[in-house]
């Protein structure tokens, strides 16, 4: 296994001719949590997309444990253990919750056995109920939830969530934020997290890389980020 499970240099992603990401550099090491934070619009969602080949053209290096991802679908990304859970959700409206769940089974790389349905409702209580409830059935909160839920079915290598604490309720934010740092403990994943919750990305993640205007213009430990009190000021307040 590479020391960097995933690697990204010089990445400059583009919607048609839209210039969104700038000479981005990034690691994600096995098993780490790396939060992506910055204010909406500065490039987060893109970055993930571009890890993915979701959306934006991008130019650049990506790899993915010592492999260049150039050239891979995204169905290929997702064989090799990458599993991207989008901000906005994508949950299959007319099939049931534990449809939707079983559907991403089929994402597992190659000799990985997925989660089951009952599996993911011990990990997740708050899905049990829902099992049988069509996607068009939920609340927004639940389709995260269940967003989130089926990202993990697949045991993925490395999770990229993008703003999974957006539009859910406090507590389910700090239920979702232990169940997601649990996740990782107990199955060994690495996370990407987008995020502008910085008390959920806190608790999930161990390294911080902050984005303005499409160019990092932060990355360090938590500590070294609280260290410097003013890029919360100037790159995090509304």
């Amino acid at each position: 296994m590479s020391e960097r499970l995933l690697n990204v240099e010089s990445l400059d992603a583009y919607y048609a001719d839209s210039h969104v990401l700038f000479d981005v550099g990034l690691e994600v090491r096995p098993g780490q949590g790396v939060a992506l934070l910055g204010r909406n619009g500065v490039g987060k969602s893109t970055l993930l997309k571009s890890v993915m080949d979701a959306g934006p053209r991008a130019v650049g290096r990506i790899d993915f444990d010592g492999r260049p991802l150039a050239g891979l679908s995204t169905e290929k990304r997702a064989r090799l253990g990458l599993m991207l859970v989008p901000e906005d959700r994508r949950i299959f409206p007319h099939l049931t919750v534990a449809q939707n769940l079983e559907l991403a089974g089929h994402a597992a790389p190659r000799g990985v056995t997925p989660l089951t349905v009952a599996e993911i409702c011990e990990r997740f209580p708050m899905i049990a109920s829902l099992t049988e409830r069509q996607g068009y059935q939920l609340s927004g909160g639940q389709q995260q939830l269940v967003a989130v839920a089926r990202g993990i079915v697949p045991r993925p290598r490395l999770l990229l969530l993008d703003e999974p604490a957006e539009g859910l309720a406090p507590l389910i934010v700090q239920e979702l934020a232990e169940e997601v740092r649990r996740i990782r403990e107990r199955e060994g994943a690495a996370l990407l997290l987008a995020e502008q919750n910085v008390s959920f990305a806190r608790h999930c993640t161990d390294f911080v890389y902050l984005l303005d205007t499409g160019r990092v213009v932060f990355s360090g430990t938590w500590k070294a980020f609280d260290a410097q009190p003013e890029l919360k000021t100037r790159y995090l307040a509304v």
